[in-house]
């Protein structure tokens, strides 16, 4: 069972773009867009003090008539933040996404930002975890190991 730190380690874009409170929606969807991602871990002083998405976007600008231009990222992002941490699980994770409604979980190791793990990252996981059990346990019925 892996951790949330060797997931980290082997994701092909391990650099993780923030996005300030007091900046703009437009920006966030400007980094968003650039960078081919859903989701901004939202920092203020330094800490993780929320995230928004596509997701907050949609539902909490678009839908409510609010524009993008002057509506700052606090205002939508969605708030207290849900962290985890490099040692637990994907199973934990998994159930921490499924129990609260999320996407995406910043990873924060002593008080830093240090990864994000979005609930893709962890169903490939969790895909590839069940898959080599059943070539192990297929070899094992053949007597191949």
């Amino acid at each position: 069972m892996k951790t949330v730190a060797q997931i980290i380690q082997t994701k092909q874009i391990q650099m993780v773009h923030t996005i300030d409170a007091e900046s703009t929606v437009l920006k966030a969807l400007q980094v968003m867009a650039e960078n081919n991602i859903g989701a901004l871990p939202v920092t203020e002083n330094g800490k993780v003090v929320g995230v928004i998405s596509e997701r907050d976007y949609a539902r909490k600008c678009v839908l409510r008539g609010r524009a993008s231009v002057g509506t700052m990222v606090r205002e939508i992002m969605s708030s207290p933040v849900i962290t985890v941490t490099p040692q637990q699980s994907v199973p934990e994770c998994l159930s921490l996404i499924t129990a609260r409604h999320l996407r995406h979980l910043p990873v924060i190791e002593n008080d830093q930002l240090v990864g994000l793990v979005s609930i893709g990252d962890l169903v490939k996981e969790t895909i590839a975890e069940q898959e080599e059990l059943i070539q192990q346990l297929e070899q094992y019925i053949r007597g191949e190991v």
